[in-house]
């Protein structure tokens, strides 16, 4: 690719990273606000959040690889961001019914929206240059996508949780139903401009990218023909190395949203204040913005994509165990910290686990997207462990159950997972 075309397809590419974060970590204020707007009575129910957010990713990744062979990357990008606006505007009437259902459909339609534009964009950011340097760009998106991920819990809290605390007060001190109704009401409706706005921009955002000179790269292209590993194979499922990384997507993205999603529910387990814990998502962020920094700089200067991987889930185990054995504040900045060890590990996985697919791409890459789901079970798990009608565990042991396992299988795919089958 041109020089030119190069950095145009990366500023374009970089944008839509940029409204993937925004979206998606505005999970970690919609969380604690639906529980209150919705009158919600568990951590359990209030992380329906983000299963039925990441959900949208399993049943949506293999139509959306579908959709792209018909469409091609550049139109499917576009029609993605219009189904995410659709699912922005089911929060207005979510809103004035103040139904918790509605809400999750919402959040599942921008899921679908999201999964059809992660299939396009992640091997394109892939394979518009060198595989070797894949970790690297996509540490450049990263950063776009995460500085997007910790502002957009701040904007939101702003808007729709300021003075959170006194009206969470406020609320539980109501006797009378009606202006209990009225109180919930009201709190419920904050949300309305905001997701207006996300909307129009996200309609924009679809126009221009329809429109644009983003160059279309098709499956007959150069670097989607056969490779030597792909040759002779018949299917997308005969790649193990494939396999094992949409499993390790899985936890991955299953302990990112631990560390940054439930990070708030955690920290009010340990009695902190909602006026507190509403922006913690925000600290595990910026984290990840430090370690994709640090991918940019090293790879693949220095280390290489599995060696970063390696060290990273060596960094997560550390962590979560440090986050056991200490308490409140401590604990919290190991969970936060935890940031930094996720964030090489999807520019790491995703190039490993697609690399030598050939024609396989976009179906490889779409059972890789399947693997967000991730991010909607293991949330649940920890729900589950705390809950009273679960375990009933401590916050501190049950999310230590959650992540330390994954991180574990991510070093296995580090050291040895990559490698299966070529």
């Amino acid at each position: 690719m041109q020089k030119g075309n190069y950095t145009y397809s990366l500023f374009i590419i970089g944008t839509l990273f940029f409204i993937f974060g925004f979206v998606t970590w505005l999970n970690g204020t919609l969380i604690p606000f639906l529980k209150l707007a919705c009158d919600l009575q568990t951590d359990a129910q209030a992380l329906l959040v983000t299963f039925a957010f990441y959900m949208a990713y399993f049943f949506l990744a293999l139509p959306s690889s579908f959709i792209l062979n018909r469409t091609g990357f550049k139109k499917g990008m576009a029609l993605g961001l219009l189904i995410m606006a659709a699912g922005a505007l089911l929060f207005i009437p979510a809103a004035y019914m103040r139904s918790f259902a509605v809400f999750l459909t919402g959040l599942f339609v921008q899921g679908m929206g999201l999964s059809l534009l992660q299939t396009a964009s992640n091997p394109y950011i892939s394979v518009i240059g060198p595989i070797e340097s894949a970790a690297s760009r996509i540490s450049v998106m990263g950063i776009a996508n995460k500085v997007a991920g910790a502002l957009s819990p701040l904007i939101l809290s702003a808007l729709v949780l300021s003075d959170a605390g006194a009206m969470e007060k406020q609320i539980e001190e109501a006797t009378d139903a009606v202006l209990r109704n009225a109180l919930l009401d009201q709190l419920a409706q904050r949300i309305i401009t905001p997701y207006l706005a996300m909307s129009a921009a996200l309609i924009m955002l679809a126009v221009m990218i329809r429109f644009s000179a983003l160059p279309e790269i098709e499956s007959e292209s150069e670097e989607l023909a056969d490779t030597d590993l792909s040759k002779g194979k018949t299917s997308v499922l005969q790649f193990p190395h494939l396999i094992l990384g949409a499993i390790c997507i899985f936890v991955y993205v299953g302990v990112e949203v631990m560390a940054g999603d439930v990070i708030g529910p955690y920290g009010k387990a340990q009695g902190m204040s909602l006026d507190e814990t509403k922006n913690f998502t925000s600290f595990t962020l910026w984290s990840m913005v430090a370690g994709y920094v640090v991918g940019i700089v090293t790879i693949p200067r220095y280390i290489s994509q599995q060696d970063a991987l390696k060290y990273s889930a060596m960094t997560g185990v550390l962590f979560a165990l440090l986050a056991q054995i200490t308490s409140g504040y401590y604990s919290i900045l190991f969970i936060a910290l935890l940031g930094l060890a996720n964030a090489l590990m999807w520019p790491a996985i995703f190039p490993l686990a697609i690399d030598g697919l050939g024609r396989f791409t976009k179906t490889g890459s779409a059972i890789l997207i399947m693997g967000i789901a991730g991010g909607a079970v293991i949330p649940q798990l920890y729900g589950w462990l705390v809950s009273e009608n679960g375990l009933g565990l401590n916050a501190q042991l049950s999310f230590t159950l959650c992540v330390l396992p994954c991180y574990l299988y991510i070093l296995y795919y580090a050291v040895a997972g990559y490698k299966a089958g070529k």
